[in-house]
């Protein structure tokens, strides 16, 4: 099942032929209460509950970040070999271990990344995203995929500058998340999807999740192992090869298979100059 929030908190699936209000099947609830519940809505709503309902453009729909206020969000730098290539470095997950990111960062599909600085690069990232559903502590490779509730497109927005990797990943709008969340079981095996990020209609990145050094089983045991995961928390589970710069004026779209296809705009109209940033010169 694929579920998302559009609108002033409306929840609705999404079917081959049109999306469904859910609303009220939901008990008026928001999503992250429907996650927070640990199943998907696929075991409460069935075929017969969609069949009469009247069908909405899903193309039409303004869709909101399905979770606009995740617990955590957990960042997996280098997580895909062919990426790590292109870094000044030859580290990977293993040395870097895990980051976090703001939870005030995340947008929704149709939103706008905003550019802080002028004149600095900042690159797309785009990654699958797991949504724990259940929460989980210390939690095994083999029992992690119990805790998850579904998956959706994410783009880890960076700045390429000198501070920290959670400050460059975390200003406003930096975490665009959706258009829905596809439930896991829809996806069995989330190591067999096939990725892809486009800038302007020109291919950036393409990979298989098959090709992440750590697993989504094995990230979720890692992230657990340090930090209990509660449901609606996301993990972003790296980026392939392909990372590019954004400027003002481009469109950003993320697909993956089975998921769907998550599409920002970008601008750049109220960046500074970084020598301008707060902070820069102490004041005294």
């Amino acid at each position: 099942m694929r579920i998302g929030t559009f609108g002033d908190g409306r929840l609705a699936v999404v079917l081959a032929d049109g999306s469904v209000d859910v609303t009220e099947l939901l008990d008026g609830q928001p999503l992250y209460q429907v996650i927070g519940q640990g199943e998907p809505p696929a075991l409460r709503i069935g075929p017969a509950d969609l069949a009469d309902r009247p069908r909405l453009c899903t193309a039409e729909l303004d869709w909101q970040p399905p979770l606009p206020h995740p617990g955590k969000i957990i960042g997996a730098p280098a997580n895909y070999y062919d990426h790590i290539d292109e870094m000044p470095d030859s580290a990977t997950i293993v040395d870097w271990g895990l980051f976090l990111k703001a939870p005030t960062s995340v947008i929704g599909h149709g939103g706008t990344v905003r550019l802080p600085w002028s004149d600095k690069r900042t690159d797309h990232e785009g990654e699958l995203a797991v949504v724990i559903g259940r929460s989980a502590r210390k939690v095994s490779p083999r029992d992690a995929l119990r805790h998850v509730f579904g998956y959706t497109c994410l783009l880890d927005v960076t700045v390429r500058s000198t501070e920290d990797r959670s400050l460059r990943k975390s200003f406003d709008t930096f975490t665009p998340v959706g258009p829905w969340i596809t439930t896991a079981d829809e996806i069995p095996d989330p190591g067999r999807l096939e990725l892809s990020c486009h800038v302007n209609g020109e291919l950036r990145q393409h990979t298989s999740t098959s090709k992440m050094i750590y697993s989504v089983p094995h990230l979720i045991a890692y992230a657990s192992a340090a930090m209990t995961l509660h449901p609606g928390d996301i993990i972003a589970t790296g980026t392939p090869a392909g990372v590019g710069p954004l400027t003002h004026g481009d469109r950003v779209t993320v697909t993956i298979d089975r998921i769907g296809t998550l599409e920002v705009l970008v601008s750049g109209e109220d960046a500074i100059p970084y020598q301008d940033r707060p902070g820069h010169k102490a004041e005294r």
